[in-house]
C-alpha cells in the first residue's frame, strides 16, 4: 500500500475521536531543547506539528521524560513512542517496533584551535583520545567507548566530565578545561550560528566517532502501527516539511529500504 493510499485509507474512516500518541520529549539538543521556563522547542515539536498538520486520525503529543528514564516510561506506558532513537542504544531486551525515519546526524570530536605563538593542531590530534580531557553528555551511548555510557566508566577510563549541555561542554574546550568535546553535527551547526565569533577557536574533526541513524522505537501496544506511523513520514518527505525541518541542521534525508 503506497503512502496516498494509506492516507485516503485514513481519511475514509468514519468520523471519531482522534488516537492519542504520547512522544517521549527528553533533552536532546537540538532535536528537543527543554528551557527551564516554557514549552519544549527543537526538531521534535516541529516533527509533531507537522504530522498532526498532516492528518486527523491520529494526535501526536509530547510528554516530559529524560535520558535514563525513558526506557522506564516506554515499558510502564506512560509513552507509546520514542524518536531519534537506535535500537542498539539500550532497546535490545525491551519488546518494540523500530521505525526507521530517513534520518542520518553523526557524533564528530571538536577541539580548541592552538594560539597563532605555537603550532597549529591538525586532524592527526584526534586520532588518539588517550592522556586528553573529554567533555561529553551524559546518558549519550558513545562508539569509541563501546557504546558503554555508564558514568563512572567514562571518568575512569577517557578522563571524562559528563554534563547535561553541549554548551557547557563546548565552553570546558574553549576555557581549556577540556581538550576534546564529542557533539553532534546538528548541533554544532546550530552553536555556529548562534555564536558567529567560536568557529574560528574551534577545530572541527574529519573523523566521525558514530554515524546517528533515526529510528522510532513504537511500543508494541502503541496506538499507531510501524507500518501507518511509516507512511505518515513518508507523507513529510512527499510534501517537503522533511527536508524543511531537517536540512538546516545538516541532518541528511537518506533513502528508506522497502
Amino acid at each position: 500500500m503506497g503512502a496516498l493510499t494509506a492516507f485516503a485509507a485514513l481519511w475514509a474512516m468514519p468520523s471519531q475521536a482522534a488516537q492519542l500518541v504520547r512522544i517521549g520529549a527528553a533533552h536532546f539538543p537540538p532535536y528537543t531543547i527543554r528551557p527551564e521556563n516554557g514549552a519544549d522547542t527543537g526538531l521534535l515539536p516541529q516533527l509533531v506539528e507537522a504530522l498532526n498538520a498532516l492528518q486527523t486520525h491520529y494526535q501526536f503529543v509530547l510528554v516530559p521524560t529524560s535520558i535514563p528514564r525513558r526506557f522506564g516510561d516506554f515499558k510502564q506506558g506512560r509513552i507509546d513512542m520514542a524518536i531519534f532513537e537506535n535500537p542498539a542504544w539500550g532497546w535490545e531486551d525491551i519488546p518494540h517496533t523500530d521505525v526507521d525515519m530517513g534520518l542520518e546526524d553523526a557524533e564528530i570530536f571538536v577541539a580548541q584551535r592552538q594560539p597563532e605563538n605555537r603550532p597549529a593542531r591538525q586532524q592527526e590530534y584526534f586520532d588518539d583520545l588517550k592522556g586528553k580531557r573529554l567533555a561529553l553528555f551524559s546518558g549519550y551511548h558513545y562508539e569509541f567507548a563501546n557504546f558503554n555510557a555508564d558514568p563512572k566508566y567514562l571518568a575512569t577510563t577517557y578522563n571524562a566530565t559528563l554534563t547535561y549541555s553541549h554548551d557547557s561542554n563546548l565552553l570546558m574546550v574553549l576555557r581549556g578545561r577540556a581538550d576534546i568535546a564529542l557533539v553532534t553535527r546538528s548541533y554544532l551547526s546550530d552553536y555556529f550560528l548562534r555564536n558567529l565569533k567560536v568557529a574560528d577557536q574551534l577545530l572541527v574533526s574529519d573523523r566521525i566517532d558514530q554515524v546517528y541513524h533515526h529510528y522510532a522505537i513504537l511500543r508494541p501496544a502503541a496506538p499507531i502501527s510501524g507500518e501507518a506511523f511509516s507512511h505518515l513520514l513518508q507523507g513529510l518527505r512527499d510534501n517537503g516539511q522533511m527536508l524543511k525541518i531537517f536540512d538546516p541542521y545538516k541532518i541528511a534525508i537518506v533513502p528508506v529500504p522497502r
